[in-house]
């Protein structure tokens, strides 16, 4: 079952559900995962340098397979060259809003610690997504597009529609 995917990168919005869609589609393809956000973040909420988050990065993406979530736009370049599958989670900026605020105060696994308020540079970081990032997102996935298989999800039932699909449900 979906051999061509092997090395997947799941990107989107903050508080789009990446990480919950990325465990779920790890959960039954079986393909190792790996958040960007334990990567650049340390558990006392301070980061490591861009150096030491590329070296790392660049050993993941030199594996065989992998599941890698998370934007982080600097380096999406790289991680496009090597992945074969692409889910952009493209949903709509209020969903996104309230998922990020909803999940204050939940240990995650996708994060080194728990978040405890819904910063405001975060939140702006949110609402400016759509301008900002998404149209350099969309313009580098069009010129990959004959060489990835691209998913673009926009809403969670979409998302769970190919997911369930894939498992045969």
């Amino acid at each position: 079952m979906m051999n061509y995917m092997q090395k997947v990168m799941v990107i989107g919005s903050p508080g789009a559900g990446k990480s919950t869609f990325a465990r779920k589609l790890r959960d039954f393809t079986g393909l190792p995962l790996y958040y960007l956000d334990m990567l650049w973040h340390k558990p006392d909420r301070t980061n490591i340098s861009r150096e030491a988050f590329d070296l790392q990065l660049k050993e993941i993406v030199k594996k065989d397979r992998w599941i890698i979530d998370g934007n982080y736009q600097r380096t999406l370049s790289l991680r496009l060259k090597e992945c074969d599958t692409v889910f952009l989670l493209d949903y709509p900026l209020e969903l996104c809003l309230l998922s990020a605020e909803s999940r204050i105060g939940t240990k995650r696994e996708d994060m080194p610690w728990m978040e405890t308020e819904f910063d405001e540079e975060f939140k702006q970081w949110i609402v400016d997504f759509p301008k900002k990032q998404l149209p350099q997102i969309y313009e580098m996935l069009e010129n990959d597009r004959k060489n990835k298989m691209i998913y673009i999800f926009k809403s969670r039932e979409e998302a769970d529609a190919y997911l369930a699909q894939q498992r045969g449900l």
